[in-house]
């Protein structure tokens, strides 16, 4: 090895997740070393992120810098577009309707990642190698790491943010079930006619959701899950013919479209830990859960996970990786990433599904959110910030109960 190097914690990863996970760390604290190279610079990708999200990119410094790339979601829609027997109305959420200016912002990960970069860069408590970890030996009292370029790194706790097929994670012993699914993801920005007035609509087809996500002006993201070989066939359509796939697929909700250049395909997974930390290693991002892009759940997960791991973390900073820190992290996430992934995958699959009781479930059940306005409330702080609809439900009743 050319260098050794000690750390109370080593952050495994340069995604969005990774250099957040080593802010939100840092900003707590702990001397941390990170290891991976700078993102790429073609991800036409946009991640949407809510509210609680956004509060701690505003606490590590970096969502100021974001604002102007980034546009507000006021309103979420979905639209049953599957033409089966059994169709369910159009559901609208409103952040309005639970005292909110919006759900949070649609940020594009060409301006995420390289403002995370620099924030990283700017931080003297985070010593970034660009290199990736190409060997793990968990041991007694710490994790050590071999780096590409030679370097070894001893820490007391490594954080997995390495990716859906994470190394750490193999490396912690910590066992995976996973499925793929017939469908691709379609990536693509375009612009339109009409103004999107900070609405997002995610249109339910049979072969998975095609969603649309505004960016600032008149200008949207789009994730639009068909089957492998129809991804493959839109990927190579002229810019021009595209964008008439795309008006038709959005119903011309947006007016004339105009695929901008660059389209990016990912085939879609599902992938689920059996535990969530062991062996001096917790996991967080895709790491520690892969879903269908259904209800901008993803990062925000993932931004979940780094909350609780730091505040675990906090509550042990002589040894974050000990047994204790690393059970309580699994039994904290354990409920919030099993209920998330479960819905996910659970509707997901029910878009797949030919079978009437499936459909029928699916229908009936955005038809009681859209039409009963407190469940609907519930379910839209819900999917803000976990806990905080059942908090509203009680604090309403115990308010009507003050009164009697």
């Amino acid at each position: 090895m050319d260098e050794d190097r000690q750390r109370t914690i080593l952050v495994a990863g340069t995604g969005p997740a990774g250099l957040i996970a080593a802010l939100a760390l840092a900003h707590d604290g702990h001397d941390v070393a990170l290891a991976g190279p700078s993102a790429r610079r073609d991800d036409r990708r946009t991640t949407a992120l809510m509210v609680p999200a956004l509060a701690l990119l505003d606490r590590i410094g970096v969502l100021q810098g974001l604002r102007a790339a980034a546009a507000p979601l006021r309103t979420m829609r979905i639209v049953d577009a599957t033409s089966r027997l059994i169709r369910s109305p159009v559901v609208t959420f409103r952040a309005s309707e639970i005292g909110e200016d919006a759900f949070g912002l649609n940020i594009p990960n060409a301006a995420l990642n390289p403002a995370l970069e620099e924030a990283v860069r700017n931080h003297p408590a985070i010593d970034w190698m660009e290199s990736v970890v190409t060997a793990w030996r968990p041991a007694q009292g710490h994790i050590e790491a071999s780096l590409e370029n030679g370097t070894a790194i001893s820490a007391k706790l490594a954080v997995a943010a390495d990716g859906r097929n994470s190394p750490a994670r193999e490396a912690a012993g910590i066992r995976t079930t996973s499925r793929s699914y017939p469908q691709t993801a379609l990536v693509l920005n375009f612009a339109h006619s009409r103004d999107h007035e900070s609405i997002s609509t995610e249109f339910h087809t049979a072969t998975g959701p095609c969603t649309q996500v505004p960016l600032p002006g008149r200008r949207s993201s789009l994730v639009w899950v068909v089957n492998p070989a129809t991804a493959g066939q839109l990927s190579q359509l002229a810019d021009e013919a595209l964008s008439e796939r795309v008006e038709e697929r959005l119903q011309s909700m947006l007016g004339r479209v105009t695929v901008e250049p660059g389209r990016q395909t990912y085939p879609l997974s599902a992938t689920l830990p059996a535990r969530f930390a062991r062996n001096r290693v917790a996991l967080v991002g895709e790491a520690a859960h892969v879903f269908p892009p259904i209800g901008a759940q993803g990062l925000n997960l993932g931004i979940r996970d780094i909350q609780d791991l730091v505040e675990i973390a906090g509550l042990h900073r002589s040894d974050p990786g000990n047994s204790a820190a690393l059970g309580a992290y699994d039994a904290k996430r354990r409920p919030d990433i099993l209920a998330r992934s479960s819905a996910v995958n659970l509707l997901n699959r029910s878009l797949l599904s030919d079978l009437l009781p499936s459909q029928f479930a699916r229908t009936a059940g955005l038809g009681i959110v859209g039409g009963f306005g407190p469940l609907r409330a519930f379910f839209m702080r819900e999917g803000m910030r976990p806990g905080s609809g059942f908090a509203n439900v009680l604090g309403t009743l115990r308010e009507k109960i003050g009164r009697q």
